[in-house]
């Protein structure tokens, strides 16, 4: 039984015993700094049930817990707050389970429970991933690993959008412009290569609908007609019906991009369990359209397109297959969705990393998904996030204004070099260990920057901001870090015996209280999909560190046992900050 459960017990037996009242629950919260204590009970909360003046109440409970638990030393009540002290030896002890367990924070899943599949990324293969897939990239890998430290098996995918007129739009522009041209004949990267065709493509067809404007066309005439997207649409039937050619090209074409977002993926520290293309499952879900037929969770009109009427679950009709017989979006991502569970049959749910411009989407196939009969449609889950905006505007693709996601990550390193210089605290360094160190930073920077923010917010990403050493940053908590091991390596003792008994000063114990959360922090932020709850946690968790620091000598201490346990104390809250940021993908230097 924790500290909680245990005072949870006794003021339910005090509240009996004294004033005769069951309680069904207490509330605790933290106390508050300018207060002696660690724990607070609210009285006022509890005077539904008991009557009386909320301070001798809180009295008569806090001398009841000063007879009966051993582990409280004290209390104090400040008008309706029970604030509770602890003893140095529970905090002691609860320490020395902490410095023993290296996996502190972290589950183990059971063998028989169900596992989670998340998907994202989710990419075009018409161009390179772009400073919104970070977002969604970051997103999606931060939330698996926390997933899988509160105890769940996780499984990591993305569907690749990799067929469509956008590809051969791409695919049009480099026959007509490309003159061959390869991403080894050019040195360019293959998504890069083809993303500069896509913009071609654009760039050409905006030349043709002024063309044929002036001829006497109306715009929405001339967009329909001009001679590049018929020719675009006539390649994506050619590519349906199966024309080897074509499908030859697309092949080789979407191999470089692949090619292209491997290199990416590889630099931004992400990875994936399992990949699904679109050109594979898009014919999926047309079988359970058949069986929703028959079942009455879909109708069909008089032009034979079939529908789902969602009105009386306060949404809209749905179509889920043409009247020509072809599959839509929707039938596709339920088809897909059922697929997943067939592959892998332990998933028991599944989390869509997506911007919120599709809640309705998700909305709906989670719906449909529920009438068809599945049982895990009840834990799907839509991971929505907010667009990220730049200081310089809004991106758009087809203009080849987009913030390349390789572009934006050397620029973050550039970044950490520029500040680095500037504070001069590389000395010694070789210029393969700055350079690494520099990526680290950088990267953990813009990582750290993205992710502690809530997920459905939008986001206003400033890289030179990003990379302050100074606030709630990357490069901040990764300089903790680094300054930490600077204190083990200057330790010239033995610290990994058993934690001796040290009286111990305020901002121990309030250092070790912070470290006592984060399992807590761990389960919180995996029921709530929230990287955020990570990130600013461990920034909180470094605050006190650094306030420990100032005011606290640590390899000064005149006692030894003092010394042994600050030591102690840095190492387990710098194998916290670690754990904590590999949660968030996010390195930390053991230098800096």
């Amino acid at each position: 039984m924790n500290l909680q459960e245990t005072l949870l017990k006794s003021v339910k037996q005090a509240v009996k015993q004294i004033y005769n009242s069951d309680l069904s629950t207490v509330e605790f919260q933290a106390t508050r700094k300018e207060f002696p204590g660690d724990i607070t009970v609210v009285i006022f909360s509890m005077l539904r049930v008991v009557k009386g003046n909320p301070v001798q109440i809180g009295e008569n409970i806090g001398q009841y817990l000063m007879e009966h638990v051993d582990e409280v030393k004290g209390f104090n009540v400040v008008k309706g707050f029970l604030n509770i002290e602890i003893q140095d030896s529970y905090f002691l002890q609860s320490f020395n389970d902490i410095f023993n367990d290296e996996a502190f924070g972290a589950i183990k899943p059971k063998p028989n429970d169900k596992a989670v599949m998340v998907e994202y990324s989710s990419p075009n293969t018409n161009k390179p991933l772009h400073l919104g897939h970070i977002r969604n990239n970051l997103l999606g890998y931060s939330v698996s690993e926390i997933l899988k430290a509160s105890g769940k098996k996780v499984y990591k995918t993305q569907i690749i959008n990799d067929r469509g007129i956008h590809i051969c739009k791409s695919m049009l522009a480099w026959q007509r412009f490309g003159n061959g041209e390869t991403p080894e004949s050019t040195g360019v990267k293959g998504d890069k290569l083809v993303g500069n065709y896509y913009v071609k493509f654009d760039q050409e067809y905006k030349k043709e609908i002024t063309h044929l404007i002036s001829e006497g066309k109306t715009e929405e005439e001339a967009k329909k007609v001009a001679p590049i997207l018929v020719e675009a649409q006539d390649m994506l039937r050619q590519w349906e019906a199966g024309d080897s050619e074509v499908v030859k090209l697309w092949e080789t074409m979407n191999g470089w991009v692949y090619d292209g977002f491997d290199i990416t993926y590889k630099n931004l520290g992400v990875d994936f369990d399992k990949l699904y293309y679109e050109s594979e499952t898009y014919l999926l879900g047309k079988e359970f359209v058949e069986e929703g037929l028959k079942t009455g969770v879909f109708y069909k009109k008089e032009d034979g397109s079939v529908w789902c009427d969602l009105t009386d679950d306060g949404l809209d009709e749905k179509i889920v297959l043409r009247a020509d017989g072809t599959a839509v979006y929707m039938t596709q991502d339920i088809g897909t969705a059922i697929q997943r569970v067939k592959d892998y049959p332990d998933v028991g749910g599944m989390v869509y990393t997506v911007g919120n411009e599709q809640e309705y989407h998700f909305k709906v196939l989670f719906l449909i998904i529920k009438k068809l009969g599945f049982e895990w449609a009840e834990n799907l889950y839509h991971l929505s996030y907010g667009m990220v905006d730049l200081p310089s505007g809004k991106m758009k693709s087809r203009e080849g204004t987009v913030v390349d996601a390789d572009d934006l990550m050397d620029e973050m390193a550039q970044t950490a070099e520029d500040i680095s210089k500037e504070l001069g605290k590389l000395d010694g360094y070789s210029e393969a260990d700055k350079q690494a160190l520099y990526h680290i930073i950088g990267l953990g920077a813009l990582k750290y920057y993205i992710l502690k923010v809530d997920p459905r917010k939008r986001i206003l990403f400033d890289p030179k901001e990003s990379v302050d050493f100074q606030g709630n940053t990357g490069p901040f908590i990764q300089y903790t870090y680094a300054r930490i091991q600077a204190i083990l390596r200057k330790a010239d003792f033995d610290y990994s015996n058993h934690v001796a008994p040290v009286n111990l000063h305020d901002k121990e114990r309030e250092l070790i209280k912070q470290v006592q959360l984060f399992p807590e922090t761990v389960q919180l932020a995996a029921s709530n999909f929230s990287p955020a709850l990570i990130a600013n946690y461990t920034y909180d968790l470094v605050k006190e560190f650094n306030s420990f620091y100032q005011n606290v000598s640590i390899l000064g201490a005149d006692d030894q046992a003092e010394k042994v346990f600050r030591v102690q104390l840095s190492h387990v809250v710098g194998r916290t900050i670690k754990q904590a940021f590999a949660l968030l993908g996010i390195q930390v230097p053991d230098r800096m």
